[in-house]
């Protein structure tokens, strides 16, 4: 059955949610109500509109959602540089997490075109 969860690109998407959620487990508690909950819930809500685009009936749909996901990536990549700058990530984590946030970014706009056609 060809489900979200074959697509490489929700796979990737879990795993940066997997990595966001240990990463934050560092920020001072006073962020737990701001840039934590910022950061995790952004990350989150790329793999779950990827899946709740899936289930939908047409393509139209599909990409709506894939739109919001990529919206909530780019609502992080902005939290991660704030994350840099008040330095409660070190280089080392924040290229990483850009990295992987920017690979996923990739993916999500070809994939968007790919169905766009």
């Amino acid at each position: 059955m060809n489900t979200y969860r074959n697509l490489i690109i929700w796979q990737k998407a879990m795993n940066l949610v997997t990595t966001t959620y240990e990463t934050t487990l560092q920020f001072p508690k006073t962020e737990l109500n701001c840039l934590t909950d910022q950061m995790r819930r952004s990350a989150l809500s790329i793999p779950c509109n990827i899946a709740e685009g899936k289930a939908r009936n047409s393509n139209k749909d599909f990409i709506r959602y894939l739109r919001i996901a990529l919206g909530s990536l780019f609502e992080y990549q902005t939290q991660l540089e704030i994350a840099k700058n008040v330095k409660y990530i070190n280089e080392e984590q924040f290229h990483q997490l850009r990295n992987f946030s920017t690979e996923i970014e990739v993916m999500l706009v070809a994939f968007i075109k790919k169905i766009n056609v």
